[in-house]
């Protein structure tokens, strides 16, 4: 079935990163509406607004103090209205990003809550009585230590699965989901087309909160108990029914854990819950024992193998999203491609390419179009991340990894990675901001900024152009059935996409090497490629080639 957000591209804005209009340091939402066209030059569809609601930052914005209220440091609710307008002016559509799993400790609702267990927001988040002096469950925090935080005025824990300062809010609670029901036809009312929906997979927990698995940290996992709970689909539906049903939307759920049976439950046409799912297989693929903290060698079959499951999995009911970098995750370049300065620009078209050309919602990180990198910052007091803070304290203190080993693991895959500020210019603090900077310019600035390439008509940021072009005027890019080719290949990444009686192939060399493959195919016209080709079916190194055939 057509829709329009599965023909959508979606560009991620982490808003304190993009772009400062005022000098103090901070992206913000003026700044924002200051790109606007830059953004309707690339032929993006959606933006991906990261929170931008009042919050006290400790996770930066994922820990939301009032969901109807603008922060400070991003400008007024006037400013979010008039960038709101801008957007759509240029034909473009805002999807919020909902952070309903957790709050603030210090929203209302959860002061209100432990100022006394007689509270009527008493129910609103997960309160435990803990055992002979012992938090209710062995289970650890995604940022550290327990995720059980001890009240002493109530005698009870609370759940916090990412910071203590972010306590988990309880979805058994009627009152607590027509609350969030509420700010979010508060924000669809307001204009906004959609939510990107954080960790929404586990709003449901297991009721009987079993103890997990102990890892090599001493905490257990409790994943298994509330990764796709219990009555998560049951509120999904809800949600749908009582909101989202009702307005024209764009929803992407956040789902660790998420396998493609359940994806399929998730995003199935019968199903009344969301439009697509973001899984977190092929960023996962070279963790090592202490997951992505000491990574390991990944190989491209593994790659090929996550995708095409997807892709097959969901080509019948449900769609995919398409991402290679987040807020969350590195630099796609610096992770899958080669960010040297040889084969930056090369491999990045490459790894463009391959994402466009699979079947399903194609996500762009802001800074990917023209090739930002990975950033290498000498000393620990430079990374403002909580979790990349707290792992370091952790896994050095404990003795688990030598400094050297968790930088080499912080420096490839750690989350300041992608928000370092985005690098306008070869100016001052790459034309960001005209102050201080809350967090390093990456120092490549200087020759990897948005100015140099949109001057430089062989650019990364032309190729996006140029691929997101190709998605409006083929529906094969969008509909097209995706079928594997050379599935046990270790350089090169090859499949079809086939519609309505057409077949392109999509050819892509991950290797520092030039390669020849045999394919039963005849070219009829090549549709886009990183270089001028060859001969067909030969690609120098971190080519690709899309050809009718």
């Amino acid at each position: 079935m057509k829709q329009w957000w599965k023909e959508a591209v979606v560009y991620q804005i982490y808003p304190r990163s993009f772009n400062d209009s005022n000098g103090d340091g901070i992206g913000d939402i003026p700044g924002i509406t200051e790109k606007m066209s830059y953004l309707a030059e690339l032929g993006i569809d959606v933006i991906w607004l990261s929170p931008v609601y009042d919050s006290p930052n400790d996770d930066n914005g994922y820990d939301i103090r009032d969901y109807r209220a603008i922060m400070d440091e991003f400008g007024t609710m006037d400013d979010f209205d008039a960038m709101l307008e801008e957007a759509h002016r240029h034909g473009i559509k805002i999807m919020m990003d909902l952070v309903v799993n957790h709050s603030s400790d210090e929203h209302q609702w959860f002061m209100e809550s432990r100022s006394s267990k007689d509270s009527p927001y008493r129910d609103y988040y997960i309160w435990k009585k803990g055992e002979n002096g012992q938090p209710p469950t062995n289970w650890g925090a995604f940022f550290g230590g327990s995720a059980w935080q001890y009240d002493e005025a109530s005698d009870e824990y609370y759940l916090h699965l990412f910071s203590k300062k972010q306590p988990d809010l309880n979805w058994e609670s009627e009152t607590l989901r027509r609350e969030v029901y509420d700010l979010m036809t508060y924000w669809l009312d307001k204009g906004v087309d959609g939510f990107r929906m954080d960790v929404i997979n586990m709003i449901s927990k297991d009721p009987s909160y079993p103890d997990g698995e102990t890892r090599g940290t001493g905490y257990g996992d409790g994943t298994p108990f509330f990764f796709n709970g219990p009555r998560i689909h049951e509120f999904m539906q809800e949600m749908n029914r009582e909101v989202l049903s009702k307005y024209d939307t764009i929803t992407v759920g956040e789902m660790p854990g998420v396998s493609v049976d359940e994806a399929k439950l998730y995003t199935g046409t019968d199903r009344d819950e969301l439009n697509m799912v973001f899984h977190f297989e092929h960023v996962d693929v070279g963790n090592g024992s202490f997951g992505k903290w000491n990574p390991t060698d990944w190989k491209l079959t593994d790659l090929k193998t996550i995708f095409s499951r997807w892709q097959e999995g969901l080509e019948e009911d449900g769609w995919n999203s398409l991402y290679w970098s987040n807020h969350d995750q590195p630099r796609a370049i610096s992770r899958f491609g080669n960010d040297s300065d040889e084969y930056r620009v090369v491999s990045g078209k490459m790894l463009a390419t391959l994402l466009h050309m699979l079947k399903g919602t194609p996500y762009i990180y802001q800074g990917e179009e023209f090739g930002m990198t990975n950033v290498a910052f000498d000393s620990i007091d430079e990374y403002r991340d909580i979790e990349t803070l707290n792992a370091y304290r952790d896994y050095t203190t404990n003795g688990l990894l030598t400094h050297d080993e968790i930088f080499r693991g912080i420096h490839a895959r750690g989350r300041d990675n992608s928000r370092t500020p985005v690098q306008w210019s070869a100016e001052a603090q790459g034309g960001f901001t005209s102050g201080t900077p809350w967090i390093g310019v990456n120092p490549n600035y200087v020759t990897v900024n948005a100015e140099a390439a949109r001057r430089d008509p062989d650019s990364l940021f032309h190729y996006y152009r140029q691929l997101i072009q190709l998605r409006k005027q083929h529906p094969i890019v969008v509909y097209g059935k995706y079928e594997l080719l050379l599935p046990n290949d270790e350089a090169v990444y090859a499949f079809t996409r086939t519609f309505e009686g057409e077949t392109w192939l999509v050819l892509c060399n991950f290797s520092d090497e030039t390669v020849t493959r045999e394919l039963p195919f005849d070219v009829k016209e090549r549709v886009i490629g990183n270089m001028e080709p060859i001969e067909p079916f030969t690609l120098r190194p971190y080519e690709a080639q899309v050809y009718k055939v």
